[in-house]
């Protein structure tokens, strides 16, 4: 069994906002995705992958579609195939995300 310890693979950079993998199998990958202020992923579309955010700490801003939302640490929201989505850290702090994108790109 794997077990990780989420304070133990949760890595930022300063160049670009920091993708860690925590899960993955041919179906679906987990990841928590790390920002330093300012930091963003640039809105874009998976054709076949729904993907779900859920912010463990800080506050970023949230695209789905035309839709953008802030979201703080608990909430979470669901990108579907095909819509537009990105996250934003409009903030000084950091922001983790859990990252769940099914089936597997």
């Amino acid at each position: 069994m794997k077990v990780i310890q989420l304070s133990d693979v949760q890595q930022f950079s300063a160049e670009k906002m920091k993708k860690n993998n925590l899960f993955q199998s041919p179906r679906f990958f987990l990841d928590v995705y790390c920002f330093e202020p300012g930091q963003e992923q640039k809105g874009h579309i998976h054709g076949e992958q729904d993907k779900v955010y859920l912010v463990l700490e800080g506050e970023g801003t949230f695209q789905v579609g035309t839709e953008k939302r802030v979201l703080k640490p608990g909430q979470g929201t669901m990108a579907p195939a095909g819509e537009t989505h990105g996250v934003l850290n409009h903030t000084q702090a950091r922001l983790t995300v859990l990252v769940f994108v099914a089936p597997n790109p």
